[in-house]
């Protein structure tokens, strides 16, 4: 019964002294760690749109602010730092018809991204990643092109967020 009641104890405690260190999101934020800057993409695509670069670092910022107790600078100098650059945006064909005509065309998005942890450079990373949406040739691209970025773009920060902060 006495151990029982220690192991108890025990157990409460260490939840108890687990802060800081992990939110419900699944995100393991190095202790100490209390800042996070996002600094704009630049966009060095060949073709580029105007609106990507904003969004991409307003989602990403957003995300970071949402999901981890962190704050969020704009001066590059946080505890944890996340930069980088579009390097492509571009639409292609995908898919043939029966008819050898193209039936489907892809949005494909890439980025470079460097993540900078400062409290431990063990977890600090430069990695390209990219995305794609297919979407149908029939389509006009200036009318599905919003949406298909917006969709590129969410799963582009979901891909960052959990290289940068959660280790599954």
């Amino acid at each position: 019964m006495k151990t029982r009641a220690i192991i108890s104890l025990l157990a409460v405690l260490m939840l108890i002294s687990c802060t800081g260190g992990y939110s419900f999101t699944g995100a393991s934020i190095p202790p100490g760690a209390k800042t996070i800057s996002v600094t704009p993409f630049p966009n060095y695509a060949t073709n580029v749109n105007p609106q990507l670069s904003q969004k991409l670092t307003d989602e990403l910022t957003q995300m970071f602010s949402s999901q981890t107790q962190l704050s969020v600078l704009n001066d590059g100098e946080g505890d944890l730092q996340v930069s980088g650059q579009i390097t492509g945006y571009e639409t292609r064909a995908s898919a043939l018809s029966s008819s050898d005509e193209v039936s489907m065309n892809r949005l494909t998005i890439t980025i470079k991204v460097k993540f900078v942890n400062t409290i431990d450079p063990e977890a600090d990373f430069e990695q390209q990643f990219s995305r794609y949406r297919d979407y149908a040739a029939s389509q006009d691209f200036s009318s599905v092109e919003s949406g298909l970025m917006s969709e590129i773009v969410s799963e582009l920060c979901e891909d960052i967020f959990n290289k940068a902060v959660v280790n599954w």
